[in-house]
């Protein structure tokens, strides 16, 4: 392999582009992880009782007469009382009412619908699990695994996109790819947090990995070789998190060769040493495929009571996909629980703004490949959910939830920023500053009002007044004061770095093409 494709040293302007944001990223989703109650997080209680039986060697559950699902066996300390959820779909109401998990009152036997899963994911979270006999200190310790697994990945998305000299509006796309709903899944014992930060990092990792096999390209940033390293655990992570992962690894590949351009993707398959880490990622994702066949993960058949359009045709799968869309994209920004807690629309409309502003920018002033480039990645976020889920249908029922999608989502308003920084956006450089400023400050405002909505959902619910949170029925670990308070220094401090960072490239970058253009600097000092 070429020294060039080894991951070499991060020379240290780029290795503060990694921690600096872990930092900041681990802290916002670990919050998360603390601000909600035990299994207020969808589907949370099937995987946190399959990592736990996992860990503990039982990697697929057992079947049962009698059970729907397969079963898995929770020891002392984690046994499993459904009371643990009694608030859920109650948004008036506040979750005093949960018993302790694993307080001696539940079941030694759980019936997890997620049984079968690909085991990857769960031995990455559930190992804090066997540190502790406390089922909530458990819990809550398998969050924070998972929220650091996600902050990791989400760091090497924002490092790679900050390592090019011309970054003038990737820190807004940034703000927008990490919003609260991202940092509140990866805050939650779920696969899909973990799926949604690698495809994230494999968004922005793999774009630049590409963006250095141009011939034309004179931006050196990180080496090929690191961006590789980003691009292979990020692809096996994305292919591996559930069953439909490989489809999505192609999909995110096929659609940054597009972005890229057929002179990148020449250099790129030519290149010999690239089949190497190439073939890691395939054989990763065959195992995934492997996995999900030997395990009838892909199989089942759902019966006509468990979900709606139970044996319709793809046709009525794919139209009622559509007319849902709507839903799906408010999902996207921000429905925390079970679904059962939306955001007020006044805060949907404020992080609306930024994303609208930034699509408008893009399609309008970075010339013509950006206007197709977003316009595609916009139909094909809409298109691509309805065609998969349609497909299904039959066998699954209407299933589909915001979040499946989110990975697409927020390829958009990355994608905008992305075209925008690139030299055909330069038109719109002089208004950069400014809006990034005020997008940054939008995004910060929807991202801490969420936070602090999610927590008056669980610590009082919405049936009594705000200031009964003086005095709340529910307390989170540290309590919710604390956790609200450092949220709002962390997501301050996040985007003024944020925006500093923008900053110091735009002056980089103005610098480097003043010296590549010695005659035109001349010219201005002559004038």
């Amino acid at each position: 392999m070429p020294a060039s494709d080894t991951p070499a040293k991060v020379p240290g302007r780029f290795a503060r582009k990694f921690w600096i944001p872990f930092a900041f990223l681990a802290a916002l989703s670990t919050l998360w992880a603390l601000a909600s109650p035990l299994f207020s997080i969808p589907d949370e209680n099937a995987h946190a009782a399959k990592a736990i039986a996992q860990v503990r060697g039982q990697v697929i559950g057992s079947v049962e007469s009698g059970a729907k699902y397969l079963v898995v066996d929770l020891p002392p300390g984690y046994h499993y009382n459904h009371s643990t959820m009694c608030f859920l779909f109650k948004p008036e109401s506040s979750a005093h009412c949960a018993v302790h998990f694993g307080d001696g009152s539940g079941s030694a036997t759980f019936d997890t619908w997620v049984g079968a899963y690909n085991p990857i994911y769960y031995y990455l979270v559930g190992w804090p699990s066997l540190l502790t006999d406390n089922g909530e200190v458990g819990v809550y310790a398998m969050r924070i695994a998972s929220a650091l697994l996600g902050a990791l990945l989400l760091a090497w998305g924002f490092q790679a996109a900050l390592s090019s000299r011309r970054t003038r509006w990737l820190p807004l796309g940034l703000m927008l790819v990490a919003g609260p709903m991202v940092l509140y899944l990866t805050g939650s014992v779920n696969p899909n947090g973990v799926e949604i930060a690698a495809a994230a990092a494999l968004w922005a990792s793999l774009l630049r990995l590409l963006e250095r096999h141009d011939p034309a390209s004179t931006d050196v940033g990180l080496s090929r070789g690191y961006l590789w390293t980003i691009v292979t655990i990020s692809g096996i992570l994305l292919a591996n998190a559930r069953s439909v992962g490989p489809l999505w690894l192609v999909i995110v590949v096929a659609a940054c060769l597009a972005v890229s351009g057929l002179r990148s993707a020449r250099a790129f398959f030519t290149r010999p040493a690239n089949y190497i880490w190439i073939g890691v990622i395939a054989a990763g994702t065959l195992f995934s495929g492997i996995w999900t066949l030997a395990t009838g993960g892909a199989a089942g058949q759902a019966g006509v009571a468990d979900a709606p359009l139970v044996g319709a045709s793809a046709f009525s799968g794919v139209t009622a996909m559509l007319k849902l869309t709507p839903g799906f994209l408010e999902q996207s920004l921000g429905v925390f629980g079970w679904l059962d807690t939306p955001l007020p629309w006044m805060l949907y409309a404020v992080v609306v703004i930024a994303i609208g502003v930034l699509l408008i920018l893009a399609l309008t002033g970075a010339g013509r490949r950006a206007t197709i480039v977003i316009a595609c990645a916009i139909v094909g976020a809409l298109i691509i959910p309805a065609l998969v889920q349609g497909v299904t249908v039959s066998r699954t029922g209407l299933i589909w939830q915001g979040r499946y999608g989110l990975f697409l989502y927020l390829a958009v308003p990355l994608l905008a920023a992305w075209m925008l920084s690139r030299p055909e956006g330069s038109r719109l450089d002089f208004v950069s500053s400014r809006i990034t400023a005020i997008g940054l400050g939008l995004c910060s405002l929807f991202g801490f009002s969420a936070f602090l909505y999610a927590l008056r959902r669980y610590t009082t619910g919405f049936e009594h007044p705000f200031n009964t949170m003086l005095h709340p029925a529910w307390q989170p670990p540290l309590g919710w004061q604390t956790l609200t308070v450092v949220y709002a220094l962390v997501t301050v401090g996040f985007a003024v770095w944020l925006g500093l960072q923008g900053v110091d490239r735009r002056d980089r970058a103005q610098t480097v093409e003043q010296e590549q253009r010695p005659e035109l600097v001349a010219d201005s000092v002559g004038a």
